[in-house]
């Protein structure tokens, strides 16, 4: 690991049960000197990507929401299917999330909930599990053959005890299976009691960006016929990507985000949500 990479994984510290560290924080978690671990922290400091607090430690900077706001204007996913989640959340009194893919990890990138009674257990910047849910499921469904093939010979155990394949024969199946039909519904598999169905969304080039996710109790889902729900999700999918080529033309070429998926990261990133 190079001298930056240590000095970057102190970013790795936290997480909703550690919002601030200490010097020893980071020490343990780069492995050097006391000397060396508070530069990194005053470089991080300099950079606003980290801030003093009291007591000694250190909290999460203002350069982080300078970026978070940039990535708001900027993203191309978010500047199509923000203002369309929630017209169509509005008209369908139906919760939607929007979910982003960026090569290593699947995560809430924004939602419209008008049915308060489900709790508002997502929130944008919410990691998701990557081989559990809809919201995932649809994602990898539509990865190259070369991702698939890397995520089984990287992950073969997380997609066995998702029940996705025994084996890359198996697996393979399964996702050309999910593509096909171009929508994914489960049940119970983030969240007891809540069904997602999910639809992916494209760049201009047709690699994956993401999918959008009907949130949906599990008694309202199996009232009625569930045609209309698949229906209306890959319709928003498609308008959503239909949005993104638009306005890439106007752009002349607009940001794209369809990334590779990468290795397990050691330490907190090797957990099952933060892998792909």
């Amino acid at each position: 690991m190079s001298s930056l990479d240590r000095m970057l994984s102190i970013l790795d510290l936290f997480d909703e049960n550690r919002m601030n560290i200490q010097l020893e924080h980071a020490i343990r978690a780069t492995g050097a000197s006391r000397a060396t671990a508070y530069r990194y922290i005053q470089s991080l400091c300099n950079r606003g990507l980290l801030a003093p607090a009291a007591g000694g430690s250190y909290v999460l900077g203002s350069r982080i929401i300078e970026l978070d706001r940039l990535v708001r204007k900027v993203d191309p996913l978010l500047r199509s299917a923000s203002p369309l989640i929630r017209t169509a959340s509005a008209r369908l009194g139906i919760n939607i999330m929007l979910c982003s893919f960026y090569g290593d990890k699947v995560m809430c990138a924004d939602l419209a909930w008008p049915d308060r009674s489900i709790d508002e257990i997502y929130e944008r910047g919410r990691p998701m599990p990557f081989f559990h849910g809809a919201m995932a499921k649809i994602i990898l469904a539509n990865l190259t053959p070369y991702q698939l093939r890397s995520l089984m010979l990287w992950h073969a155990a997380h997609i066995r005890e998702a029940g996705l394949g025994d084996d890359w024969d198996a697996f393979r199946t399964h996702m050309a299976r999910l593509r096909k039909a171009g929508f994914c519904v489960t049940i119970g598999e983030v969240f007891s009691g809540l069904v997602g169905i999910s639809a992916p969304v494209f760049d201009a080039e047709h690699r994956v960006l993401g999918s959008v996710v009907l949130i949906v109790p599990e008694k309202r889902y199996k009232k009625g016929p569930t045609e209309p729900y698949q229906t209306e999700i890959v319709a928003l999918a498609a308008e959503i990507t239909r949005d993104i080529e638009k306005r890439t033309k106007k752009d002349q070429g607009g940001a794209g985000r369809a990334a590779r998926p990468h290795k397990t990261r050691r330490g907190k990133g090797s957990r099952e949500n933060a892998i792909a």
